[in-house]
């Protein structure tokens, strides 16, 4: 904790560091496993039906190329816009058996620098010792699956998704504790319309109910429902969405957070654009309804490393309220670099 001094010999101190650094890039890289096995099943599988003078470094070319093709954005595959492809990619393996489909990106920041600094005073509630560093790692594991799909003439679906948001003090103590973790259920309809809007698609709309709590108790505790909609248009390889909510009322006496919509708003927008496999994104939420005062801005960069198709850089800023329920009237400018497992294009 905070205070003590640290007497291990300055090798032990590298290698904790190291061990905590392997497990937090596991939790995203081990996903990619699964891909590295459809990859030797496609090679099983066309050396099985070759003839026999096809050579198996051909058999290799023709599965990465497929995989490739399967795996990544089509803007250079596709004359239809990233939204759209998406919503394909999805269809074609929504029904797969042992399929866990991305929602929202799923990232991880080896390093996130708050230059405002995080506030201990909910820390010490539990260690009159704990003090947050400003710098901590954070990821995002983000999920959905389909309960019931192409209803109404292949049209309609019906989803349920979580995410998990963790904010970690790894570059801290021993014990390296979470100063926070959001939890994210949500249930809801979509559907894809296509009507046309001013040269952009409505490529897909999204009605559904929504759950967002820090699972923590008495004055640590932070939660709020909520009903919203989820309207996206598209136009080559920019995506825009609008996503306006309303809070489900609590009683008083068990509202956690009475306040948490004048910081956290009653919509948010948002873009993204791809280019050359990068994807750059921003998003607005509560800037407009709080005359600027009390808004957030979030702006992100996911690039290629390499060839590799699976991985890529990420960068992520984030100015303004509600970066976490625990601290979501408290202001934060984070800056954060890391890699990321999906994105939304």
């Amino acid at each position: 904790m905070a205070g003590k001094v640290s007497q291990k010999p300055v090798y032990r101190e590298y290698f904790r560091l190291f061990k905590k650094t392997f497990l937090l890039t596991s939790i995203i890289i081990f996903p990619c496993s699964v891909l590295a096995d459809s990859l030797d099943e496609c090679i099983n599988k066309g050396i099985r039906s070759a003839s026999p003078d096809t050579r198996v470094a051909e058999i290799k070319a023709d599965c990465d190329n497929s995989l490739l093709s399967d795996s990544l954005p089509e803007d250079e595959y596709s004359d239809n816009g990233v939204v759209k492809e998406r919503i394909k990619y999805d269809q074609d393996h929504v029904l797969e058996p042992f399929t866990l489909m991305a929602h929202k990106p799923n990232y991880l920041l080896f390093a996130a620098y708050n230059d405002k600094g995080y506030n201990s005073e909910y820390a010490q509630v539990i260690d009159p010792d704990n003090e947050w560093r400003d710098t901590e790692a954070q990821f995002q594991l983000s999920m959905k699956f389909p309960l019931l799909v192409n209803l109404l003439d292949d049209t309609f679906d019906i989803y349920a998704g979580y995410t998990n948001r963790s904010f970690w003090q790894i570059y801290g103590s021993d014990s390296s504790p979470f100063r926070e973790t959001n939890h994210e259920p949500e249930i809801w309809v979509q559907f894809q319309p296509n009507w046309k809007l001013w040269g952009f698609t409505n490529t897909w709309n999204s009605f559904g109910v929504n759950h967002q709590s820090n699972g923590r108790e008495e004055e640590l505790s932070r939660s709020w429902n909520r009903v919203f909609a989820w309207i996206t248009l598209e136009k080559g390889n920019l995506a825009m969405s609008v996503k306006p909510w309303y809070r489900v009322p609590e009683d008083l006496s068990d509202d956690d957070n009475p306040d948490i919509t004048d910081y956290m708003g009653h919509g948010e927008i948002s873009a993204s654009y791809l280019y050359n496999k990068h994807v750059f994104s921003a998003l607005s939420r509560n800037n407009l309804e709080s005359g600027f005062s009390k808004g957030t801005v979030e702006l992100s960069w996911s690039f290629p490393l390499g060839d590799w198709p699976y991985l890529k850089g990420y960068i992520h800023w984030h100015s303004g309220y509600g970066e976490s329920l625990i601290d979501y009237n408290t202001y934060a400018n984070t800056i954060g670099i890391g890699i990321s497992l999906t994105d939304w294009l």
